[in-house]
């Protein structure tokens, strides 16, 4: 062996370093449409794991009709019971399921809206925040 193989063989060079690549992923999205959809963090709906598909079904049955008769008894009949009960007997299943459906529809787009904003808000403050004071827009 040669004196300077000998002496390169002691040599610690560490660990390589890797350079991480600047690329977007679901964690920091730069669209709201390209976020990850989760159904385990929704707030108000119970997804327990595996039977996500299986209560969907059983949420857009339910939901929209009871979301019908809330709004039958409370701004159809004005909250009164002997009203609600003439109202009730001529409605059908699918006529209430259809009023619960269109109400929570806006409902449900009014706050798809609303996050879309502030979610374009949020991203605009981030990246301001993130630009050397040279590169600000005043």
């Amino acid at each position: 062996m040669d004196a300077i193989e000998e002496v390169a063989k002691e040599i610690d060079y560490g660990k390589p370093v890797k350079r991480k690549k600047k690329q977007r992923n679901m964690h920091n999205p730069t669209s709201y449409t390209q976020q990850e959809v989760n159904l385990q963090k929704t707030p108000f709906l119970f997804f327990p794991p595996g039977k996500e598909m299986l209560f969907l079904g059983i949420y857009f049955v339910t939901l929209p009709y009871i979301t019908g008769l809330i709004f039958l008894f409370f701004f159809v009949s004005e909250g009164k019971a002997s009203v609600f009960g003439f109202i009730g007997d001529d409605a059908s299943f699918f006529l209430v399921w259809t009023i619960g459906y269109e109400i929570l529809a806006a409902i449900i787009l009014l706050l798809i809206t609303k996050n879309a904003i502030m979610f374009t808000i949020r991203n605009n403050q981030a990246q301001k925040r993130g630009r050397p004071k040279k590169f600000n827009r005043p």
